[in-house]
Order: structure tokens, then C-alpha cells, then sequence
């Protein structure tokens, strides 16, 4: 039977299934209902299953015969956001949101496991279903540490993501950088509190910090070479509690972003230029300081190879001009899965203005094309079945696969 035919009679599973998810947002490390959900849809499709990271599962398909083990990976956590859109199946939890399509991609990966499941018997090796938590704060760590790259040991890694800035039924694959590594940071600004009516009686932290922000801009304008983006966003600022009172303190949290590899950022040393230009603003308005560097997420960097293998794939589920290269400078924590083996994420366009899916990721409107989701089933079955067999659509399956 025909892979996209498979698909097509699971779609409306795969729907409902998306659509549950996205009714019921879980936040990182709390996807309770999430994980059973997906254990026990594992355990139906006959793999073999273990719970990992406090909300993790992993589904692990043993073929018969040896070969290389493969690593498919899902994003589970939901944000932290006010769901706007009126829908059927709107999040029935005040203040959390699949806003970054993360329902889309357990769902994509579960409707997998039960295709892959019956091509079993001509698997040459294994593969890892991954449905990983707390994504959006360096949830794969957690799941390295404690051993889902091991036990078999994983030799690739392929992930995909949902993408609303590209367009419906667009794939895209590019090879090297693709998503950049994310340092967050708190820095805590101490001045002396006072009366604004007396400002000389003070040291003031706001106008320290507004400083502050205004001069590590030169640090991506003219001290790191535009050809190595470098992003320095303030995304929250506190501090002081009345309009004529000089607070004592200001604390400002954001995000450092950078599309190099490791060695580079060695090179450009972004953090350091940061504190530089800190502990000298701070000495120059007589301020004291306190900052921290909180890891995120490494630079994302798809093997080279191994990304022309994926474009392959893509170039027999869609036509040559919908296959496009995509680079961006959002973080993305698979970048840890793919520091431990080769890797490839590629990108499902779901942008849709008709269908009114086009709105940014972490939007309160955010939604999918759901006729985008067959794509990224068949993108993770075709690569595996290429990467494990070399085979197409004439490898013989079980026929009771759909339950």
C-alpha cells in the first residue's frame, strides 16, 4: 500500500489527536496527560516503551535485523499564553496555549509509530520515538543526561517543526546553521534609592540600565561581524514602585542569540563584550551589578550530508519548487540532540492566509493548517524507511497497521 494512502486513512486520527493535544496544554515538565496519552498509544502499536525526564516517553521499535538505530523527535510543552482564537477545540486552560505547534508535532509522530510499526519485519535496525518535555527551556538536556541517546545508541537524529512564516505544503531543508543557540540572562542593576526630587542624593538604576541597553547594541552593530548575526533583545524590565521614588535596584531579563558554531562564538565572545560593556557602564553611573548567563539551547547545525539525504526524501513527497532553504533566528533545543550525533530538523511550511494560519509562533492567535500535518507523518516515515532500508513504496506491510 501506498505511504501517502496510509496517511491519508489515518488523517482524521491524526486531527483528533492534534486537536486533544491543543485542548489540553500541559507547560514544561508538567505533561501528565500528555505522556499518558502517548505512552499508551505507543504500547497499542506494539513498542516497547519507557518514561524518561520526569514527563518524557520514548517508544522504542526493535527490528529483527541489525542496523544503525534512528532517533525521531516531538516536542510536547505548551506556553504560557492566553489562547485568542475561537475554535472548537480552544485550550480549556486559562493562561496555556499550543502556540508553537507542538500538538501538531506529537501528533505527526505518534500517526509515525503506527506506520513504521508495520513495516517492522523490513526494518534494518531500530528506531527511538523521542517525545521530549519542556522544550522550550532545555528540556533535551535533561533527556541526554539521563540516557535516551543510549540503550540501543543512537547513530542520527531527524526533527521537524511546524512553521507558519513559510507558506502551506512547503518543505524546508538547509544544511550547516539553521536555528540560532540562545543564552538567557538576568542582570540585576544596584543604585541607591531617593526622593526624585533630589536626585543627587542617589544613584539612580533606571537611567544605569537605560544605558545599559542602549550600548551592548553596539556589540551586533560594530564589534561582531554582521556576517555572524548576533541578537541582544531586553524582553522584561522591573523595578521601582512610585513615580516620584528612585527605586534602589532594576532587573532586566532577555536573550542572547547567536548563528555560529561553538568555535566562533569562542572567537566573537558575545558574553564577554556583554559584561564588558556592563561593568563599565555600571562603574561610569556608580551602580553595582549582578549578572547571569542561564543556557538555553546550543546553535542548531544540520549535517551537511545527512541534510542532502533528508532533501531526497523531501523531493519525492512534494514537487521540486516547494522544496525551499530556511535559516532563522529563533532557538531550538534539538541543537543538543544533534551535538551528540549527525542530525537534520527540517521545517513544515503552515502558513495559510485564508485559513488564517499565518500568525507568528507564540502569538495568542497562532494556529495550523491541518492538511499540513500529513507532510510531516510522511517526512518522518520516508526518512526513516531511507535511512534504515533504502526502500519505497513496494516494501510489503501488515495490513491490520490501522486499528
Amino acid at each position: 500500500m501506498e505511504i501517502k494512502k496510509q496517511i491519508a486513512q489515518l488523517q482524521e486520527e491524526l486531527i483528533t489527536l492534534r486537536r486533544d493535544f491543543h485542548m489540553h496544554p500541559e507547560l514544561g515538565f508538567q505533561e501528565y496527560r500528555t505522556a499518558e496519552i502517548v505512552a499508551q498509544y505507543l504500547q497499542e502499536c506494539g513498542l516497547e516503551v519507557q518514561r524518561i525526564a520526569q514527563t518524557g516517553v520514548v517508544g522504542l521499535l526493535r527490528s529483527s535485523k541489525p542496523g544503525r538505530t534512528v532517533m525521531l523527535r516531538a516536542d510536547m510543552d505548551a506556553l504560557p499564553v492566553q489562547e485568542e482564537n475561537e475554535v472548537p477545540y480552544k485550550s480549556v486552560y486559562p493562561g496555556k496555549m499550543h502556540a508553537c505547534g507542538h500538538d501538531g508535532h506529537i501528533a505527526m509522530l505518534l500517526v509515525a509509530a503506527k506506520i513504521l510499526a508495520a513495516y517492522k519485519e523490513q526494518l534494518k535496525g531500530n528506531v527511538k520515538f523521542v517525545f521530549q518535555p519542556n522544550e522550550e527551556d532545555a528540556g533535551a538536556l535533561r533527556m541526554i543526561e539521563e540516557g535516551v541517546m543510549e540503550n540501543p545508541h543512537v547513530d542520527a537524529a531527524f526533527g521537524v517543526h511546524l512553521w507558519s512564516p513559510i507558506d502551506s505544503g512547503k518543505i524546508a531543508i538547509s544544511g550547516g546553521p539553521v536555528m540560532a543557540g540562545q543564552y538567557n540572562f538576568r542582570l540585576v542593576v544596584k543604585g541607591k534609592g531617593g526622593h526624585s526630587g533630589s536626585p543627587q542624593t542617589a544613584i539612580d538604576p533606571v537611567i544605569t540600565a537605560a544605558n545599559i541597553i542602549q550600548s551592548v547594541q553596539l556589540i551586533q552593530t560594530r564589534e561582531i561581524d554582521v556576517l555572524k548575526p548576533t541578537l541582544i533583545i531586553f524582553g522584561k524590565i522591573s523595578g521601582g514602585t512610585a513615580p516620584n521614588i528612585i527605586p534602589d535596584k532594576v532587573e532586566m531579563l532577555g536573550s542572547m542569540r547567536t548563528l555560529y558554531d561553538s568555535s566562533d562564538e569562542l572567537e566573537e565572545q558575545p558574553r564577554r563584550r556583554f559584561a564588558r560593556i556592563v561593568a563599565n557602564v555600571c562603574e561610569a553611573y556608580r551602580a553595582d551589578y549582578e549578572l547571569e548567563f542561564i543556557p538555553s539551547s546550543s546553535t542548531l547545525i544540520n549535517d551537511e550530508q545527512l541534510a542532502n539525504v533528508v532533501k531526497e526524501v523531501a523531493e519525492s513527497i512534494v514537487k521540486p519548487e516547494q522544496i525551499c532553504s530556511y535559516v532563522c533566528m529563533p532557538g531550538e533545543d534539538f541543537a543538543e540532540f544533534s551535538r551528540e550525533v549527525p542530525g537534520v530538523f527540517s521545517f513544515i511550511g503552515t502558513g495559510n492566509q485564508e485559513k488564517g494560519t499565518t500568525y507568528p509562533h507564540h502569538h495568542p492567535c497562532f494556529n495550523l493548517d491541518e492538511d499540513t500535518l500529513s507532510l510531516g507523518v510522511e517526512m518522518h516515515v520516508r526518512t526513516t524507511l531511507k535511512y534504515l532500508t533504502d526502500c519505497n513504496d513496494e516494501v510489503v506491510i501488515r495490513r491490520d497497521f490501522i486499528k
